[in-house]
């Protein structure tokens, strides 16, 4: 039992890491003039740290146990908090996100497979548990950059970051000594080009959510406020991603892939509070549940004892989404304004819906 609420404090933290930038962003933009397309790009940096992190944990994981990956994931946590804390300036905060991503590439892949070396037949559960701390993580994170200012919020999230790095002591090894393993074909199977599509939407989602969207709602909404939208909508993740434990994954996955684009693009496109409280819970709900589903998928299509390779490059995928999903809606928006932000989302829907009828033929055998 102290091994797993470790591993979801873990997980929470590595969130908060990410969705701290939401409403920071604004006080980013008005410390150093940068517009949307700016913004998206150092938004989007932290998944270039990711995907540079991910195959570098897939190896130390087939050597040592997954408490190595943790450590240091924690270090660089540390190092990138810091330059958010004594740096200024965009010449800073780039690689500062940088580092803080490549430390969430580590911490990801840390906690996933130290619940799948202490938990075995009860992998999806837990990991939708862990899911879920992500999501109360998403809560964090904002509520951190409720704060105001820029140094304030990354100055608390690097004492959590301490706190954390004690508490990894507290996390007794396996029982046994679980070897992970890779299979390149299962890379070829349609349902794992499913899970992969469906992360990748999940990505884009968040991406833009997190990037660009502030900016839309800092019309309306002081810093504080927008943290409270993003509580919200984390809270409704969480719970979303529990509930999803216990449904089939590739229905939620569709459902999913109808919910983020359209809710996304009637944020962009609306200019009313009470609305984006609303949208924001519909997001929140598109991310529990798909992110649940895709998972889902990927567990079942490969199965854990080959689940190395299949992890890394499924994660690998999610990173580029919130590089593309950032990037891509700040283009979006600084060309057509804030209501094409659904756009990106509603692309990588469309291809889960052709990866899904791809292995619907191939459970078909059509």
């Amino acid at each position: 039992m102290i091994a797993y609420l470790v591993l979801l404090a873990l997980g929470a933290l590595d969130s908060a890491g990410y969705s701290i930038i939401a409403p920071v962003v604004p006080a980013i933009g008005d410390e150093t003039g940068a517009g949307p397309g700016l913004i998206g790009a150092l938004v989007a940096t932290f998944a270039v740290g990711q995907i540079v992190s991910y195959p570098l944990a897939g190896r130390l994981l087939q050597r040592r146990r997954a408490a190595l990956v943790l450590g240091a994931g924690l270090v660089l946590a540390v190092l990138g908090d810091l330059g958010f804390v004594l740096g200024g300036g965009l010449e800073v905060y780039f690689p500062a996100r940088f580092v803080q991503g490549a430390g969430a590439g580590l911490l990801w892949m840390g906690v996933s497979f130290a619940v799948l070396e202490r938990f075995p037949g009860e992998e999806y559960r837990r990991l939708t548990g862990i899911l879920a701390a992500y999501s109360a993580g998403g809560i964090a994170g904002p509520a951190m950059g409720a704060i105001g200012g820029i140094r304030g919020p990354f100055l608390l999230h690097l004492t959590a970051v301490i706190v954390l790095a004690g508490a990894l002591f507290l996390l007794p090894p396996p029982r046994e000594r679980v070897r992970f393993s890779s299979d390149r074909s299962a890379l070829r199977t349609p349902a794992f080009l499913l899970a992969s599509v469906g992360i990748l939407l999940i990505a884009v989602s968040l991406g833009t959510f997190d990037g660009p969207l502030p900016l839309h709602f800092s019309d309306q909404l002081d810093q504080g406020e927008i943290a409270a939208l993003y509580v919200g909508a984390a809270v409704v993740a969480g719970l979303s991603a529990v509930a999803a434990g216990r449904m089939a994954p590739l229905p939620i996955l569709l459902a999913a892939a109808v919910i983020l684009p359209a809710a996304i693009t009637l944020a962009g496109v609306s200019n009313t509070v009470a609305l984006w409280v609303l949208l924001g819970a519909a997001v929140g709900v598109g991310i529990g549940i798909g992110e649940s589903g895709a998972l889902g998928i990927l567990l079942e299509s490969i199965g854990t004892d080959r689940m190395v390779l299949a992890m890394v490059v499924w994660s690998q995928v999610w990173a580029i989404g919130y590089l593309a999903g950032p990037a891509a809606g700040g283009g979006l928006a600084e060309a057509f304004g804030f209501w094409a932000l659904g756009l990106a989302p509603l692309a990588v829907a469309l291809l889960v819906a052709a990866a899904f009828v791809a292995t619907f033929r191939s459970r078909a055998g059509v």
